[in-house]
């Protein structure tokens, strides 16, 4: 009988509420040592891994992310990709959903977990949600079957759901459940139980060695469409310097003004290279252009279409595509692709 090592999971702590206990005479909130993280949630030494802990050396509030923090998650799992079945990524809520989409795509032909997660209220508060979130995603990091993850894809984990990364959205800034996937089914369910979807995992093709491409480029801008959106705004945002990628949130199922200005500052900016993605301001649902009349003229000058991307993972595919210096003829087609089960074909 073939005997399997206990599952290795690397913490990895980027900053956050999760990390944040109340010191019990001052009531201030000051950084958790995660070094400590078995006497502080000795409920931990019940999970059948072993875990180690890694901490960004200045840990951030994630309204403060940018591009290098993604590079330096990506780093420090790429570094410790070979010693270690799964991981976990302790972080801020707020722009949670941009990171895990953003190395969602990072992250070529993965077959490890890396499971995002943090918490409403601080590790130390008396009603904190931090313990069942951490706990949880550290036990679907390390579920295995036949000594290979189960998880193979880059996953958020929030009150009793696991979600595809790269189709979450935070949708409270008060109740437990801040997260959802509005398009997509979760992948797992934790309660008495912890219910795994089998059927929509993400698998990456057998064999294929990880690539991790961390170059994105950051020369973009996201641009919600209201009534009475003017035409010298739209220039000049259409217009700002170095400029490369927008995207263009719409109405429905991608609908936009059919104001002849509006169309023509648009169809200028496409040719003259920009790359414009059309997604919808709904919570839910697809773009499907060409279903309204105010959609059909968007999609015969060329508009690439989101489909039922959210707008987090958008923004993310798009400074990816742009890092990658892919070629502008192609563009549009791969941008329109699923890559990582970020959309439905």
């Amino acid at each position: 009988m073939k005997v399997f090592n206990k599952p290795k999971i690397l913490l990895i702590y980027t900053g956050g509420t999760i990390g944040m206990i109340k010191d019990a005479d001052t009531g201030a909130l000051k950084a958790f040592n995660f070094k400590k993280i078995i006497k502080g949630i000795p409920e931990l030494k019940l999970l059948e891994c072993d875990i180690e802990t890694v901490s960004f050396e200045n840990p951030i509030d994630s309204s403060n992310m940018k591009i290098s923090d993604w590079q330096m998650m990506a780093n420090i799992i790429e570094e410790h990709y070979n010693n270690f079945d799964g991981f976990v990524v302790l972080h801020g809520s707020d722009t949670m959903s941009y990171s895990a989409s953003a190395l969602s795509f990072m992250f070529e032909n993965l077959s490890k977990p890396i499971v995002f997660t943090g918490s409403q209220l601080p590790i130390g508060d008396i009603r904190t949600d931090a313990k069942e979130n951490l706990i949880t995603a550290i036990q679907i990091a390390s579920l295995q079957e036949k000594g290979k993850p189960i998880i193979q894809e880059v996953s958020l984990y929030f009150e009793y759901k696991l979600y595809r990364g790269n189709r979450t959205t935070k949708i409270s800034a008060e109740h437990f459940n801040a997260f959802t996937s509005p398009n997509f089914p979760e992948l797992a369910e934790s309660g008495v139980h912890l219910k795994i979807n089998n059927d929509v995992l993400f698998k990456s093709k057998a064999g294929k060695k990880l690539k991790v491409n961390s170059n994105f480029n950051n020369d973009v801008l996201i641009l919600k469409l209201f009534p009475g959106i003017s035409k010298n705004i739209l220039q000049l945002l259409l217009n700002t310097p170095n400029l490369k990628g927008v995207v263009l949130e719409t109405y429905g199922a991608g609908n936009a003004p059919m104001e002849n200005w509006f169309i023509e500052e648009i169809e200028q900016a496409i040719q003259r290279g920009l790359h414009i993605v059309n997604v919808t301001q709904c919570s839910g649902g697809s773009v499907i252009m060409g279903t309204y009349e105010t959609s059909t003229r968007l999609k015969e000058i060329g508009l690439i279409s989101g489909k039922d991307i959210t707008t987090e993972a958008a923004i993310a595919k798009l400074m990816y595509l742009l890092g990658q210096n892919v070629a502008p003829n192609v563009f549009k087609t791969i941008f329109e692709t699923s890559l990582r089960g970020e959309m439905n074909d």
